[in-house]
């Protein structure tokens, strides 16, 4: 059983460095695929946190604004400050795709 597993981990590692190895445009063409594949991940969850920050933040102050109507100017205020920053991780995972995207700091 232990032959096995290190012949079919042996047999894994051997196919993944083999296109780099005979190829040099393939292993261009596979650090722009995993550049893509990293640029669409940080963006799908950095919107999906900020997305789930963003409606928790907004059902806690629509729920202060209907206990205490006369605290809703402050309430109102402070949403607003949370959400930019809540906002500032979807930008942020958005610069870092884009440089990923159109930079490709990693092919020469």
């Amino acid at each position: 059983m232990k032959r096995t597993v290190v012949t079919a981990l042996m047999i894994l590692g051997i196919m993944l460095i083999a296109s780099v190895a005979f190829a040099q445009d393939a292993g261009k063409a596979a650090i722009i695929q995993y550049t893509v594949l990293a640029a669409g991940l940080a963006i799908g969850l950095g919107a999906i946190g900020s997305g789930i920050g963003m409606g928790t933040a907004i059902g806690g102050a629509c729920e202060g604004t209907s206990r205490n109507p006369e605290a809703g100017g402050r309430i109102l205020t402070t949403m607003i400050i949370g959400l930019a920053m809540i906002e500032s991780l979807t930008i942020y995972a958005l610069v870092i795709a884009l440089i990923l995207m159109f930079g490709n700091p990693y092919v020469k």
